[in-house]
Order: structure tokens, then C-alpha cells, then sequence
């Protein structure tokens, strides 16, 4: 069913023979062949999905002092703003930034051209539902900083109590680009949140973040030509995120990662043996017996494609190949210094990932993988090392009326206050309901009813357990569990700082 690499270097291997293309007179007979062999495979069955009621939890309900309309740019996160020791909302729109306490109470807004996109390919970074917003406190001065980069070039950083300007820096960015489009607070010294990493893709063509530049805070509050502690350009990116920073070893200084890992310092640590591109990325501690962190990723695409000229025939002669012979869309684990596995599912492409502990009588944690596929999408799950667990059709395990395009947008979620965590995802191409659902087995738990533009998970009542937040135009609800935690002194993912940072740097693909 699956072939697995276990790998210890990163250093491409398919020791698998090459299959030779086939000439151009062969399409018709091959493709006649191919469409029988498709009709035989079909599927037959259909469920009309489980009859799961909408829950009866009733959110809290703030309304928002901002535009409604944001063509699929923009979002928010949850970081204390004012320092009261409460995890705040900052929400970010086209022209927009605002500022709410989860009671409700808006501490400011601020119109100004903040750099957010909806398609990175196209429209550069930070792509699509990108927040495009950090927070931290950059300073030393025991109090929490907004920063943001605008299409005019800018690093804003503004006082995070009333959303004041402190300090605004032109930043010129490399002449084959726009602008710096993505920024990360990051640790890359050692000091704590005194770095910032920022990226760029270039201005034409398909667009990927392959510039970086890493700034100390000091020198650019001081200078002003502030000089980086280091740049690239030839960094492998995601194809349509912005990259992330955590701290894979453990020596306290975080790395930079994508299809590439940067160390601190800016030395190319390690590279994928990418046959397509990386469209999401997720790090977390999923092998436990090993020291440090890992990062999942996944692959798109990779195949070959032996007709040439573009034209309609070649592309869809092209697909069919890739059919019969099919190649690349992988699974990879790796740390800051090798390969440790990768593997694939029928060379489906896996499209989005939830990565959690969702079968705790398993070592580490589990990878679940949404597939591609446009309708009734068949999620698969891979364990720690690898090896496939689980899959699943969502049309046999979604609500009756859900969509069937499936899910987007999916998070995982302490929800329950057990061990096992679960996913938290919104219809898939509509705004429509979010749920709640058991990655492993596919059960669909909790249905909240909305029209959702944005899903996103955080612990904002404290107790360690997360939150369901959905943004409905110029609606902000949110979703508790009203049961009583039968855990409440376990330690929150919140106190992790590759999971605060990975909040503060999701988007649609990498949540």
C-alpha cells in the first residue's frame, strides 16, 4: 500500500528505476487504456454522513469595530497586548489592525497599510488568512510590542497598550523583490525575542520566500541603516507559507525553517530532497526518545513530465503519467540535523496536516494528512515513524449537509482535557460551520453553526485547555468547553515557545 525511507542524512535517494516516457503516438491507445482502467476503480458506495446536531454551547459573542471585507487576507491571534497576564485578540483586515480583550473590551485600532496577501504564489507573502502581525516585547521594556510590515516598505512597531507608533524603519529589501513581506520575532542569540527574521519572494514569476534577513532589535532601533546579522538568498521556502523559527536542539537560539533549516547564525544546515515543493510545515516534539524538536512537512507535487510543447494534449497526457507512474507528494520528519524519515501514501498528495498526540497508547505523536482530493476528500494518518495507522472518507464520517469539499483550516485542539487531542476545522471553500472531530477514527464530536471566514485555536480562559475562535465577518465568537477540566494542573502548550511561536505565524496552509 505505501513504500517507506527510513533515512539518516539528507541527501536525495529513489533507487527506483526511471520509467522510460512513452512517444507521443502512444497517448490515444494509453489514455483509451487508462479510462477503462479508471471506470473498473470507481467507487460505488456513498454515505450520506452522521447525524451529528449543532452544539448547544453558547459562544461568547464580541462585535468588531472593523471592515467585514477582506478577500481572504488577514486574520488574528491571541497574545496578552496590555499586559494584564490575559490572552488578547489582535485582529488584522485589508488597512486594518485592531485590539480586543476576550470580554469584549476594544483597546484600539489603527488604520494603516499593513502587508497582507491571499495568494503568496501570486501576491507574495504572507499569504493566505496570514495574521501578517507579531507581538512580543522587542524592547526590554517589560511591555508587549505590535510589528508589522507595510506595502510601503516599513517595519512598524507599536506600543501593544493603546497601539501608539513607537518606532517606524524603512527596511530596503533585495532589488529582485517589492518589499520584505513576512517578519518572525525570533531568539537567535540567545537573548529572547530581541531578533527579527523578515522574507521576501521575488516580484515575478511563481513566488516563494527564498530571501531572508535576520536584524538584532538593537541595532534596528538605533541605526538608521540598520545592518543584519546575516541574509540569503537561495533559502528553500514553502511554496505558499512564510517561514517559522524554533528552537530544534534545544541550546537555547532557534533555527529557521521550510524545505531548508538555517542555523542561527545563517549556515545552511539542512535541505529536503524535494522532487516537488513543501506546501505545509509543522514542528513539534513528535519523537519523544529524541533529543530536541522535529519538523513535518509535506510535498506537492514531483512527478515527471515527459511531454513537452504546453499544450492541452501534452498537459493532460502529462496527468495521466503522473497517474500510471506517479511520484513525489511525501511526508518528511526531520530535526536540525538529518532526514529521518519520509514516506508517502500512494503518492496522494497530502495537502494539510494536523500533527498531535491523537492515539496516546502510541509513542509520540501522530500525522494526519487531509489528501488533496477536491470532494470527499480520504484522510490518512502516519505514526511517529512513519509507519500508516489509519484512513478514512470523510463522506462516511461528516455531518449530514456538511460540505463536500471536506475541511480546511485545521488545527489541533486540547478540547477535552485528556490526553488525546483532537482537530478543530471549518468547511472546506465556504464560509459554513466549524467542528470539532477525532483525527484517528474520523468522528465528527461538535458542530458549531456560522459562517466562518476564519478558524482559529488558542487558550484564552487559562485553565490549558484551547478554544474554538471564529471570525464571521465583524464577529468574533468563542467557543469553551463548559466541562469540567479532569486534568487542570497540566502544563499548557502555550508555555512551549515553538507553539506560541507557530500561532503567531500560521496561515490557511500551515495552521
Amino acid at each position: 500500500m505505501y513504500d517507506r525511507a527510513e533515512r539518516t542524512n539528507p541527501i536525495p535517494v529513489n533507487n527506483r528505476p526511471i520509467p522510460h516516457p512513452i512517444s507521443p503516438h502512444r497517448i490515444g491507445l494509453w489514455l483509451a487504456c487508462l479510462s477503462l482502467l479508471g471506470s473498473g476503480c470507481r467507487e460505488t458506495a456513498y454515505s450520506r454522513g452522521v447525524d451529528l446536531p449543532q452544539t448547544d454551547i453558547e459562544p461568547q459573542t464580541i462585535t468588531l469595530d472593523i471592515p467585514p471585507e477582506d478577500k481572504g487576507r488577514g486574520s488574528l491571534v491571541a497574545v496578552d497586548v496590555n499586559n494584564d497576564g490575559n490572552r488578547d485578540i489582535i485582529v488584522t483586515k485589508p488597512g486594518t489592525i485592531a485590539a480586543y480583550t476576550t470580554t469584549g473590551q476594544q483597546l484600539w485600532t489603527k488604520q494603516t497599510d499593513i502587508q497582507l496577501t491571499h495568494q503568496s504564489e501570486g501576491q507574495g507573502l504572507p499569504g493566505r488568512s496570514a495574521p501578517g502581525v507579531q507581538a512580543a516585547d522587542v524592547d526590554g521594556d517589560n511591555r508587549t510590542e505590535v510589528l508589522f510590515l507595510t506595502q510601503a516598505g516599513n517595519l512598524e512597531i507599536l506600543q501593544g497598550s493603546d497601539g501608539q507608533t513607537k518606532k517606524s524603519i524603512p527596511l530596503a529589501s533585495p532589488p529582485e523583490t517589492n518589499r520584505w513581506e513576512h517578519l518572525v520575532v525570533a531568539n537567535f542569540r540567545g537573548e529572547g525575542d530581541r531578533d527579527l527574521l523578515v522574507q521576501t519572494t521575488r516580484a515575478t514569476g511563481y513566488r516563494t520566500g527564498r530571501y531572508l534577513a535576520a536584524y538584532t532589535f538593537e541595532e534596528l532601533l538605533s541605526s538608521p541603516t540598520p545592518n543584519p546579522l546575516w541574509m540569503r538568498d537561495d533559502f528553500i521556502a514553502n511554496a505558499h507559507n512564510g517561514a517559522r523559527v524554533a528552537d530544534l536542539d534545544g541550546d537555547g537560539k532557534e533555527e529557521v525553517l521550510g524545505g531548508s533549516v538555517v542555523s542561527p547564525e545563517g549556515e545552511i544546515l539542512l535541505e529536503l530532497p524535494l522532487k516537488g515543493h513543501v506546501d505545509a510545515l509543522t514542528v513539534a516534539d513528535v519523537r519523544p526518545e529524541l533529543p530536541g524538536l522535529e519538523v513535518v512537512a509535506l510535498e506537492e507535487g514531483g512527478g515527471r513530465r515527459p511531454f513537452g510543447g504546453g499544450n492541452r494534449l501534452a498537459t493532460l497526457a502529462n496527468r495521466l503519467y503522473e497517474r500510471v507512474f506517479p511520484d513525489g507528494n511525501r511526508i518528511f520528519l526531520y530535526n536540525r540535523d538529518r532526514l529521518l524519515w519520509e514516506n508517502h501514501y500512494k503518492h496522494q498528495e497530502p495537502q494539510n496536516t494536523a500533527v498531535g498526540d491523537f492515539d496516546p497508547d502510541r509513542p509520540g505523536l501522530e500525522i494526519w494528512c487531509r489528501s488533496r482530493d477536491k470532494t470527499h476528500q480520504k484522510p490518512f494518518i502516519f505514526d511517529s515513524r512513519g509507519q500508516l495507522i489509519a484512513g478514512y472518507k470523510m463522506k462516511q464520517v461528516a455531518p449530514k449537509n456538511w460540505t463536500t469539499s471536506g475541511v480546511e483550516t485545521i488545527f489541533t485542539i486540547d478540547w477535552t482535557g485528556e490526553a488525546q487531542q483532537l482537530a478543530a476545522a471549518k468547511e472546506r471553500h465556504t464560509a459554513g460551520d466549524v467542528a470539532i472531530f477525532n483525527p484517528l477514527s474520523g468522528e465528527f464530536l461538535l458542530r458549531f453553526p456560522g459562517q466562518t471566514d476564519r478558524l482559529y485555536v488558542a487558550d484564552v480562559v487559562g485553565d490549558w485547555r484551547e478554544e474554538a475562535i471564529v471570525l464571521s465577518g465583524d464577529r468574533l465568537q468563542i467557543y469553551q468547553n463548559l466541562e469540567t477540566n479532569p486534568n487542570p494542573d497540566r502544563p499548557s502548550l502555550w508555555e512551549r515557545p515553538e507553539y506560541e511561536r507557530s500561532k503567531m505565524t500560521w496561515n490557511y496552509y500551515s495552521p
